[in-house]
């Protein structure tokens, strides 16, 4: 037998009780909003095959998908010649599955094999985890659930519009209230890339400037260089990268740089399109930042991206999405246009509880303890618990005869904010005695005006 001590994979964590309750009242947020906007939900397996995720990520994210053996023995038909190829062709013929990378693209999947029963436009939220073979670190993990609202068979701008809304929505629920919204075109980033001389080179162009953030201006040039972008592109790019300013102020530049391509222009209808949408609605809680720079490295972004980041924590983007026009295209059902954006919970959780926003009930599970003083106390709560429960009252009898003390700090410790207190005297007086954990006070009180007072104050 092994004695190496149980362990888990690195970037992949266990929840505890307290834990999983915080979790669940995020997603009982982001559930909320979802099904107030009009979006079913919808579940795919933890599996797909692995033709279904490859070449829709770009390199960089083919080379993260976690990939699965083929059952037994998946050597028996490699040779030494299979071997020399590398790994690339070895794998696909060792495994044909792989843990889904995101939630999209099982998503178009879906949506292509059921395309027959889905009524259109479709309108679907998916919150389910995703596995990416990347290199942990604070806020990136290996196994992360993300919280996807998408819609396909509309080309409307109105979708755009509610992904700023459910966003803004969600998040000021959750208390977040120093959020940029961030958003981009790959419309403007082709455009870009025709103004700077670089034209046709928007793939290139999108993968390095993704990082700007992270790596700076100087090597992103390096990138571009050594994808043989010209040097004379590159230095045109550079006063594109520092553009800044509002919306209002920038759109009068991009309409100058980008007036002789038509790609950039159809960008800047879009962005101003979904700027209408949103007109119509009240002021939203976030800011809206339009950047030039935003790419989102996924390439099958085709129209708006977006990207969400708190600006009084020390995390990355918490939210991104864009539309997709060609992704259910690649499985054989061209025409039909999806936009759609992606909450990252874990990165969520992390942020809540730097800035301390989990509210003090969202860790309460059971809201009264009865407690245990002996078999006869035992024998009287029975039905007063049964009573709890039929009144929808979350409720535990400790289920032992044990010291107060002891069922008090177990109280305490799973933040019960009531405890029933039900001695000799009490069960002659039928006057039980409720407890509140929180200040303290104590009274007597009959079941039903304990119920009565239970209900109106949880």
């Amino acid at each position: 037998m092994s004695k190496d001590k149980p362990s888990i994979p690195k970037g992949t964590r266990d929840f505890g009780p307290a834990t999983v309750v915080k979790r669940n009242y995020i997603f009982s947020v982001i559930k909320r909003t979802f099904e107030k906007f009009g979006f079913q939900p919808l579940e795919t397996p933890t599996m797909e095959n692995l033709s279904v995720l490859t070449g829709k990520y770009g390199d960089e994210g083919d080379q993260l998908i976690f990939k699965i053996l083929n059952s037994g023995d998946f050597l028996a038909k490699i040779s030494g010649q299979d071997l020399e190829q590398g790994y690339k062709p070895l794998t696909r013929k060792i495994s044909e599955k792989a843990l889904r990378y995101d939630l999209t693209v099982p998503f178009a999947r879906y949506v292509v094999m059921n395309r027959n029963e889905i009524t259109f436009p479709f309108k679907r939220y998916q919150i389910q985890p995703v596995w990416r073979a990347d290199r942990p670190q604070r806020g990136r993990y290996r196994e992360f659930y993300q919280c996807d609202a998408d819609v396909v068979g509309t080309n409307s701008l109105l979708c755009e519009a509610e992904i700023v809304l459910m966003i803004d929505e969600v998040l000021s629920t959750l208390g977040l209230d120093d959020v940029t919204i961030k958003f981009n075109h790959r419309g403007l980033l082709a455009g870009i890339a025709e103004a700077i001389g670089a034209f046709g080179r928007e793939a290139d162009l999108c993968v390095a400037i993704d990082k700007l953030d992270k790596v700076g201006q100087e090597a992103v040039n390096q990138e571009l260089r050594t994808k043989g972008i010209s040097e004379e592109s590159i230095t045109n790019l550079q006063p594109i990268l520092g553009l800044s300013g509002s919306v209002e102020e920038l759109l009068p530049q991009l309409d100058k740089l980008l007036k002789d391509s038509a790609e950039g222009k159809r960008g800047l209808q879009d962005i101003r399109g979904m700027l209408a949408f949103l007109g119509s609605f009240s002021q939203t809680q976030a800011k809206l930042e339009l950047d030039v720079t935003l790419a989102r490295g996924l390439s099958y972004y085709t129209g708006c991206i977006f990207e969400v980041k708190v600006n009084n924590a020390q995390m990355g983007s918490i939210s991104g999405g864009g539309r997709y026009d060609n992704l259910t295209g690649m499985f054989g059902l061209p025409g039909v246009s999806g936009v759609g954006f992606s909450f990252g919970v874990d990165r969520i959780f992390d942020v809540l509880e730097e800035l301390n926003l989990f509210p003090q009930d969202s860790q309460t599970i059971t809201q009264v303890l009865i407690a245990n003083f002996d078999e006869a106390s035992m024998t009287y709560a029975l039905p007063v618990l049964q009573a709890f429960r039929q009144a929808g009252i979350s409720s535990e009898l400790y289920p032992d005869s044990a010291k107060l003390k002891k069922q008090m700090a177990y109280a305490d410790q799973k933040n019960i904010p009531y405890v029933l207190l039900i001695g000799s005297e009490e069960m002659q007086s039928g006057q039980l005695n409720l407890r509140n954990m929180r200040t303290g006070e104590q009274e007597k009180l009959d079941l039903p005006a304990i119920l009565a007072h239970l209900k109106n104050n949880l």
